[in-house]
């Protein structure tokens, strides 16, 4: 069994954890989930995004080094790819300015989490290449 620590848990990502964890755990057979409290520094950890939660696995000796490098440097990637399409999209005048603002504003939404989705990835990364 290995322990899982959340970060940026809202209140209703913490009531689903509440309502949920009996079954988490037995399924992805977890020993803990812990919850950071704000502004606790996280564990050293392997890192999954569910929206704004960060769901951590800590490394200390369950992963493999290279291998989580290599996970973070092709979902970095993914991210990377998904600022390009979506900043083209905003940055070509004729999609501007014939797209309804619903859709423009939905655009700038989807570019922000993937900004800011690949800030923490890259953060993270950095953190494990410096081990």
């Amino acid at each position: 069994p290995i322990d899982v620590v959340l970060a940026n848990a809202s209140a209703e990502d913490q009531r689903r954890l509440a309502d949920n964890e009996p079954l988490l755990k037995k399924l992805a057979k977890l020993e803990s989930v812990r919850v950071l409290a704000q502004g606790e520094e996280p564990p050293l950890s392997a890192t999954a995004l569910v929206g704004d939660m960060q769901v951590l696995v800590p490394m200390a000796g369950l992963i493999d080094k290279d291998a989580e490098l290599a996970r973070l440097d092709k979902e970095i990637g993914r991210l990377d790819g998904e600022v390009k399409r979506v900043g083209g999209k905003l940055g070509n005048a004729g999609f501007v300015d014939k797209a309804p603002a619903e859709v423009i504003d939905k655009e700038r939404a989807k570019l922000a989490e993937a900004e800011q989705a690949k800030a923490r990835l890259v953060e993270q990364r950095e953190r494990i290449a410096s081990l």
